[in-house]
């Protein structure tokens, strides 16, 4: 899957149990920017002494090291002994542990589909309807996030099992400021406005667009995301949901307009470096280089917030490349504003006090705000003091998720892996070769058709 495939990065497994007294990142009630009053309201009732909490995540690398400053603040002020841990291979170690009897006690997973599973087969505890209640007052599109995070249990009923932390933005389109500056161009608000802007640059002599597919054996996944995009900003969010679980199926008119739409930008020679025909030939993580190229092979290019990894050596995002919102149909002003995105969730997979004081803990701002200060976090927890942000592109995509009226997760990591992750990417590669969206939906159709 894409988020796995992205988030691949190490092959050994981590583990570490900081002790209680470990020294904390910013110390209470010295910067004013944080809430501490929260915290201090959260250590009066929360008295674990003695007690071990066991959490089992993503988080490898640098991002332990980050996660692991947060959980020195529930280590303080609780007195629980945490120890978390991680591994290359998660997805699978968390279901060989719970079937085992032998689960941890709190999990962390960004994949939807195996978080439904686990529910299912009644391996993990709903947080109730106080949790979805505080989900729907305290996160921006806050439905969204209930229905991201409730899935069916064992008797089929359904219930909240998850509490979403640390997101993901995907909606985003790059450029290179002095570059918009050079030609005039100014930053689209609409959809309208954005369609308006490529033809302006191809009527100037350029090229606007940067578009590449390619990525070894995941070749074509970067469509993917265009296609989602597309699909929230012309049709509701209930037919985008019905979209991902097959209720409708792919070959369904508002599918394939999603993929003509995706189109209107990739197959048309004179909107995209190198032509159409260099779309699916053209690695991922070359392709944002063309922004960078004087005079620019490109002046725009639609991908995650990761990608910037991926820039010339050197380049300050805020600064020498920007971001912003790609934008919906001002024809469409009913939608809103949708966004595309990912993220991890928590479950309690065993009950007890611990666990439970660790999904109150994550409703603290300081949960929030101890990463957000430092590096890789977005929140939606809308009592997060946006000024904790450790840089201002960070500040802005976490504005993105705040002004939010819909946020959907990753449509081909919700869909079976051999539609999300197989049938959907090579048919994004066929329909940019030049096949018809009704011929690459039929497609991908019938691979799913054949899994039922």
């Amino acid at each position: 899957m894409k988020r796995t495939f992205l988030m691949g990065v190490a092959a050994i497994a981590l583990v570490a149990g900081a002790a209680n007294a470990a020294e904390l990142k910013f110390k209470p009630g010295e910067d004013s920017k944080f809430n501490w009053g929260s915290y201090e309201e959260f250590k009066k009732g929360h008295d674990l002494k003695g007690q071990t909490l066991t959490i089992f995540g993503p988080w490898r690398g640098e991002d332990q090291a980050l996660v692991e400053s947060v959980l020195d603040y529930f280590r303080d002020a609780t007195g629980v002994d945490v120890k978390y841990s991680s591994s290359e291979n998660y997805e699978q170690q968390i279901v060989i542990d719970t079937q085992a009897g032998s689960p941890p006690d709190v999990a962390v997973l960004p994949q939807p589909g195996l978080i439904a599973d686990l529910a299912s087969k009644g391996y993990l505890t709903p947080l109730g309807e106080e949790t979805q209640k505080w989900l729907l007052d305290n996160y921006a599109a806050g439905q969204s996030w209930v229905d991201l995070s409730t899935y069916a249990g064992k008797d089929g009923k359904k219930e909240l099992y998850a509490f979403p932390y640390k997101i993901d933005v995907k909606s985003l389109v790059w450029y290179v400021p002095e570059n918009f500056e050079d030609s005039g161009y100014e930053v689209p608000k609409t959809m309208e406005e954005l369609k308006a802007l490529t033809e302006k640059i191809v009527a100037d002599g350029g090229t606007p667009w940067c578009i590449g597919l390619g990525s070894g054996g995941a070749t074509g996944w970067p469509a993917t995301d265009w296609v989602e995009d597309m699909m929230l900003r012309t049709q509701p969010a209930d037919v985008y949901d019905k979209w991902t679980t097959n209720a409708i199926p792919f070959t369904d008119p508002a599918v394939v307009g999603a993929i003509d739409e995706f189109g209107w930008f990739a197959k048309n020679d004179k909107n995209v470096d190198g032509g159409a025909a260099a779309v699916a030939s053209t690695d991922f993580r070359d392709s944002p280089k063309g922004l960078f190229s004087s005079p620019p092979k490109c002046y725009l290019h639609h991908q995650a917030s990761f990608i910037p990894s991926f820039f010339p050596e050197g380049t300050v995002v805020g600064e020498d490349a920007d971001f912003f919102y790609m934008p919906p149909y001002a024809s469409k002003a009913d939608l809103g504003n949708p966004v595309l995105g990912a993220g991890t969730l928590a479950m309690i997979t065993k009950d007890t006090p611990a666990s439970r004081a660790f999904i109150e803990f994550l409703k603290t701002p300081i949960a929030h705000e101890v990463w957000m200060a430092q590096s890789s976090f977005l929140t939606p927890l809308k009592s997060a003091n946006k000024d904790t942000y450790a840089n201002g592109p960070m500040k802005k995509q976490g504005e993105i998720l705040l002004n939010a009226t819909t946020f959907r997760f990753d449509g081909s990591d919700l869909m079976p892996g051999k539609i999300g992750a197989g049938a959907f990417w090579t048919g994004m590669v066929d329909y940019v070769g030049g096949k018809s969206s009704a011929d690459v939906a039929a497609d991908v159709q019938k691979a799913w058709d054949a899994i039922k």
